[in-house]
């Protein structure tokens, strides 16, 4: 146990998962303005079974706390990069989600841990093919994949509570802020790649207006657009 929480499979590892989220939400608690995660969160955290969505030369840290490679320039962000951007959204059960490149899925199985309704853009094709399989194996069935370009959102499952982007992109995407509910909200990295990046919290108030802040410094891969 850690913190309450139940942990299975590779349970050392887990627990090891666990410490090192806790230890970096410590060291972060001014920038990030809280102290702690929403334990939902973190259950969540500890029951998906991250070992399935690295590749298996990588299982053997998969819990560590950094991002791994996926193959085809992506990566699987680190664990508490996904707990973080995860509790920004601040999920609710009744939560229908936008999750903007879906990589090998992990972020996606997370947020289905926590909320009613996944949907997923991913743009590279043999990514999403292989995390939708991957999804279903593992029973996440409120999840749905789509392979496409994410930048534009996905209008006919439009508003959402909460759109989460996995890469980094160079501004806020209009179309995606138009897509969220009153009262919604947008985690997105924004930035260069190998510049300043700013992991940014969008609010869109019930009147309609739009607010957003800098929570953190990160580093993503940036997020790829379909060619004209």
């Amino acid at each position: 146990m850690v913190n309450g929480f139940s942990i299975s499979g590779t349970a050392a590892d887990r627990k090891t998962m666990l410490h090192d989220i806790l230890d970096e939400v410590e060291l972060t608690r001014y920038e990030i303005g809280k102290a702690a995660l929403d334990e939902r969160v973190l259950a969540a955290m500890a029951k998906v079974p991250r070992e399935r969505f690295v590749g298996a030369y990588d299982r053997y840290r998969a819990f560590a706390n950094g991002p791994l490679p996926i193959g085809y320039g992506q990566t699987i962000s680190q664990p508490y990069i996904v707990a973080l951007m995860s509790d920004l959204l601040e999920p609710r059960p009744d939560s229908i989600v936008l999750e903007v490149g879906t990589g090998s899925g992990y972020q996606s199985a997370v947020l289905a841990e926590l909320v009613q309704q996944v949907y997923s853009i991913e743009i590279i094709g043999a990514l999403a093919s292989s995390a939708n399989e991957r999804l279903q194996e593992l029973g996440y069935g409120n999840v749905t994949v789509r392979h496409g370009d994410g930048y534009h959102g996905w209008p006919e499952h439009a508003p959402f509570d909460g759109i989460i982007v996995t890469a980094a992109a160079p501004h806020i995407p209009p179309p995606l802020v138009e897509q969220l509910k009153p009262g919604g909200r947008l985690v997105i990295p924004v930035g260069e790649p190998g510049g300043v990046q700013q992991l940014m919290l969008v609010e869109k108030r019930g009147d309609g207006s739009v607010s957003s802040r800098s929570i953190l410094m990160v580093a993503f891969v940036p997020l790829t657009r379909s060619q004209p």
